[in-house]
């Protein structure tokens, strides 16, 4: 067991900590936003989609392009793959371009492929990131991930940071029916590493983090201010609230 520091709070007696993957451990809108231009540009020209409906395809994805930031209502980010997908051919729908399902999946790998030859563009870790993961490791407190994501992009953006050998489980998206804030993902991390939620703490950006964590009975939940949700956001569910992961630290 370890005890953690949040600022000027402390947490006892912690055996493991589960971590949100994008706007908590790399950069949300660098990745998610990249990723979401690679996929419409690939539909785009299976289409012969406008620049406009081009960008219109980005916004509904999530991306606010004049903003320089992802939509707090997502779905990038936020929600899974599948409702990813859904939104994508919703939209082609709306303008007129209907079963594009696997035009759609077909473009999400492809991206998925042509990213991996291009990761330092598009992952950039959120400073303390590998170094807290490496503190916990190495004191001996189990390391999970749980991200929407899928669990082989979530290990593939691990290994690239340098931080794969920290975790000792990742649940993505794909390996749950029911995904954040329901408690699922948590809960077939504490069962497939046998700890208890008493002795667990989640660290996510979103509130959807903290709700799952609430749901999960968890032990604490910290939020970080480098995705979704704001501080006053969080003081609705948390007391422990950390500018990003560099705050959070292994007492010794």
């Amino acid at each position: 067991m370890i005890d953690l520091s949040v600022n000027s709070k402390i947490i006892r007696d912690v055996g493991l900590v589960i971590f949100d993957k994008d706007g908590t451990l790399v950069e949300l809108y660098p990745y998610c936003s990249q990723m979401v231009a690679l996929r419409a540009r690939i539909i785009g020209e299976a289409l012969g989609l406008s620049a406009e409906h081009e960008a219109g395809l980005r916004w509904a994805l999530g991306v606010d392009e004049k903003a320089g930031r992802l939509r707090p209502e997502g779905p990038v980010g936020l929600k899974r793959r599948e409702t990813i997908l859904k939104t994508a051919t919703d939209y082609l729908e709306e303008i007129g371009h209907t079963d594009t399902l696997g035009i759609c999946e077909h473009a999400f790998d492809r991206a998925d492929q042509l990213s991996q030859d291009k990761l330092a563009q598009f992952i950039r870790p959120i400073r303390g990131a590998v170094s807290l993961l490496g503190a916990l490791h190495g004191r001996g407190c189990r390391v999970a991930l749980a991200t929407v994501d899928l669990s082989r992009r979530a290990r593939l953006v691990m290994d690239f940071i340098g931080a794969s050998d920290t975790l000792d489980l990742v649940v993505g998206g794909e390996d749950v029916v029911r995904s954040k804030p329901d408690p699922e993902m948590i809960r077939t991390i504490l069962d497939r590493l046998g700890i208890d939620g008493s002795e667990a703490v989640m660290v996510g950006d979103a509130l959807t983090d903290a709700q799952m964590s609430i749901n999960a009975g968890l032990k604490a939940c910290v939020g970080v201010l480098t995705g979704f949700a704001t501080e006053d956001q969080f003081r609705t569910l948390t007391p422990f609230i950390a500018r990003d992961v560099s705050e959070i630290r292994v007492r010794p």
